[in-house]
């Protein structure tokens, strides 16, 4: 039987009920674009996350774009990020006309290595754009630190950390704007494309309202330049329903890392490390070995399969070379592209499935050397 590194349908099947109830709420409701399921799914997101404001857009990636915008980041500005991440972190800044400038990460536990913000800060820099990778936070504390003492913005990527907290705080409640996506293999993941900014701001809120809905705050009248990513009311709907099992998804996670935890302990194969403070949900269960490529090749052979977030660092690809990188200018983030692969990890992943990956696992690893 293929074990797949995610999949969602057993999770369909147990809550397919749910989910047409949903479709037929908002098909008969007469209103299929900001009604009242945005609304609702809004507030009860935001709610959950610890803020008072949330608007709803098309995707992770416009939630990254229209933060930005709101926060008055454009051309000639720069943002500070890490090239160990999704490609839409650095589209969204360069889709604003700002520069995406780089810092490396902690080689343990793969996010922005805060000790190195203040080394590339210029006059230019605008905005601080950390990334909570794999399920985890960043140090939000340093962060926050260094953006108050050189007044400078910070926008939390929450794409991969719905539920985790750093200290006590919910993810995407420690900055000013922070943006979260809802691609079906997040940890709240819908059926198509679809994200949110958070706030506890009211005026970048409604300035928000206005730059998802063509700059518009009342029909056909434009207050400023503005865009369409605009979360539809069927996606936000069946969010809706599985934001009350969300707590649930992060338990079962949680029970299949310290399975893994508890089993892979001696194979050598380099596990997960959780920053102290941190609360991880485990998006994704990342591990790490010099010879992943072997591991990979074999478990594919007993169809299993794993994935590789991220293989390519953003400064060695193609498209973003004319920003200057060469290799070798982020050692940790080019080596753990080439060691770290990710485990299956979803709530509907069965206890017999996972023992099988670790049986191989383990099998692979008393023979890899």
């Amino acid at each position: 039987m293929e074990i797949k590194v995610w999949d969602y349908l057993k999770e369909y099947e147990n809550e397919k009920h749910e989910i047409h109830a949903a479709i037929e709420k908002v098909l008969n409701s007469g209103r299929l674009i900001l009604g009242d399921s945005v609304k609702n799914f809004e507030e009860a997101f935001a709610g959950y996350c610890g803020v008072n404001f949330g608007v709803g857009v098309n995707s992770g990636t416009d939630a990254l774009f229209l933060g930005l915008k709101a926060l008055g980041v454009g051309a000639g500005d720069e943002v500070i990020t890490v090239a160990n991440t999704a490609v839409p972190t650095v589209s969204a800044i360069v889709a604003t006309g700002a520069k995406p400038v780089f810092v490396d990460i902690n080689p343990a536990t793969y996010l922005m290595d805060t000790t190195l913000i203040e080394t590339v800060i210029t006059e230019k820099t605008k905005c601080i754009l950390p990334v909570h990778l794999y399920g985890q936070c960043v140090d939000m504390k340093s962060v926050n630190d260094i953006a108050s003492a050189y007044g400078l913005k910070v926008l939390e990527d929450c794409a991969q950390s719905h539920g985790a907290s750093f200290n006590g705080k919910k993810a995407g409640s420690m900055s000013t704007l922070s943006a979260f996506s809802f691609y079906p293999t997040k940890v709240l993941g819908g059926f198509g494309d679809g994200g949110m900014i958070i706030t506890g701001d009211e005026n970048l809120y409604k300035k928000l309202r206005r730059l998802r809905f063509y700059g518009m705050e009342k029909t056909y009248y434009s207050e400023e330049h503005g865009y369409n990513s605009r979360l539809d009311e069927l996606h936000a709907e069946i969010l809706l329903r599985k934001l009350s099992h969300l707590d649930e998804y992060i338990a079962r996670r949680k029970e299949i890392a310290y399975v893994y935890d508890q089993s892979l302990a001696m194979t050598g194969i380099s596990l997960p490390e959780t920053i102290t403070g941190n609360e991880h949900v485990y998006h994704l269960y990342v591990c790490r070995h010099p010879k992943r490529d072997r591991i990979i090749s074999q478990l594919k052979t007993k169809d299993i399969f794993v994935n590789i977030n991220y293989p390519w660092p953003i400064h060695t690809m193609t498209g973003y070379r004319y920003l200057g990188y060469e290799i070798g200018d982020l050692p940790h983030t080019e080596k753990a592209a080439n060691e770290i692969f990710n485990l299956p990890m979803y709530p509907s992943l069965t206890n017999g499935e996972q023992e099988t990956v670790i049986t191989e696992l383990r099998k692979i690893s008393d023979n890899i050397d």
